[in-house]
């Protein structure tokens, strides 16, 4: 197949990743995001699957998997704070931020730029079109929709299905330094720990600092509070200190005094001490909506879509970056193996769909259990 003319809708780790590999294989790629400022440092920690280990070495970037922090075993505390089990499971969670900001170097700024908001993507068979919200167009032989949960590229593939379904409940999430976690909550440190309870579970493990500090003292800790909410407190529950409401979500900074005071309070009232005083020590807490998404299909005739773009995978599985890096490495194999744009979109579509579908099952299995 002669080189396409290739442009990609969202410029996180999904968008990185395609962006590189199909770069190298001679394309004509840009990646348009819609932050202005990139979005390096909103990441914290993440686990490695196979796939991730699999495209670090195609894109020449494996050094970065060794840039970690194992947690040497997990541990599930009591409501009184006491270890009532050990699994001897090592872990490695290795840098969001690092990773993003590598992959990301990759680029010039004629080909990644951010600050260009899509807002629709017209598709036909002579290529897609894409229109952004300043009045601007640019039209491709391919247009990839990795643009997330709140995807607009999904829309022109599936216009009757493009709406992701509320799973009634959020993850309250904290990254905060190791030095501010309090003495008392040491018990935390190398350690993968849960704490499950009727309708809520809450887990925690350290990451790498900002740029990858692995020396004691200098990681973060990173927290997840899985809460359920009702559907009709979500636009409340996402609606900032500024008075702006966002759609699945609550980013840092966001929340206001009240809902501070108020998280700090039912931590201490509901959680074992030590997990209480890591959410206290964190100022600018964020709130993740869970939600569904499954894909009735994942090209058009011009549009490919991957990562949660297609099908959303809900954070217990810790595979969402893993089935972006294997949508991603999918979509470059069929590209560069069949003849025509058409072909590879078909392959493409037979191969992810089915592995798609079956990791969003796996999600809401475990959200089925979790709370």
């Amino acid at each position: 197949m002669k080189p396409l003319r290739i442009r990609i809708v969202g410029g996180s780790l999904a968008g990185l990743f395609a962006g590189v590999l199909l770069q190298r294989d001679g394309h004509d790629v840009r990646i348009y995001e819609r932050s202005t400022g990139g979005l390096s440092g909103r990441g914290a920690g993440l686990v490695a699957q196979r796939e991730v280990f699999q495209i670090l070495r195609l894109i020449g970037f494996e050094r970065i998997a060794r840039i970690g922090v194992v947690a040497k075993e997990r541990i599930v505390l009591d409501r009184a704070g006491q270890v009532v089990q050990t699994v001897a499971t090592p872990q490695t969670q290795i840098s969001w931020d690092v990773l993003y900001d590598s992959v990301a170097s990759r680029f010039t700024s004629d080909h990644y730029l951010p600050g260009r908001q899509a807002v629709d993507v017209v598709d036909s068979d002579a290529g897609a079109v894409i229109s952004f919200s300043d009045g601007s167009t640019d039209q491709a032989d391919l247009v990839i929709g990795a643009d997330g949960i709140g995807s607009v590229v999904r829309r022109s593939v599936n216009p009757e299905s493009p709406d992701n379904h509320f799973a009634g409940y959020v993850a309250w999430r904290g990254l905060v330094p190791e030095s501010q976690l309090p003495e008392a909550a040491s018990l935390l440190l190398d350690r993968f720990t849960f704490y499950l309870a009727p309708g809520a579970q809450v887990l925690g493990y350290l990451v790498p600092g900002p740029t990858g500090e692995m020396s004691k003292g200098d990681r973060r800790y990173n927290w997840v509070w899985y809460r359920r909410v009702r559907p009709d407190a979500l636009a409340g529950l996402f609606t900032d200190r500024a008075g702006r409401t966002h759609a699945f979500s609550l980013p840092r900074g966001g929340l206001s005094d009240e809902g501070l005071h108020d998280l700090r309070r039912d931590a201490f009232e509901s959680l074992p001490r030590q997990l209480a005083l890591a959410v206290s020590v964190e100022d600018t807490p964020s709130i993740q909506g869970i939600f569904d998404y499954q894909a009735p299909q994942v090209v058009g005739r011009s549009v490919a879509l991957i990562g949660d773009a297609a099908f959303v995978v809900r954070p217990h599985t810790a595979m969402g970056v893993s089935k972006a890096a294997g949508d991603v490495m999918a979509l470059q194999r069929h590209l560069a193996t069949r003849a025509d744009l058409r072909s590879a979109l078909a392959g493409f579509e037979l191969e992810r769909r089915a592995v798609g579908e079956q990791i969003a099952a796996y999600g809401r299995r475990l959200g089925a259990t979790a709370l």
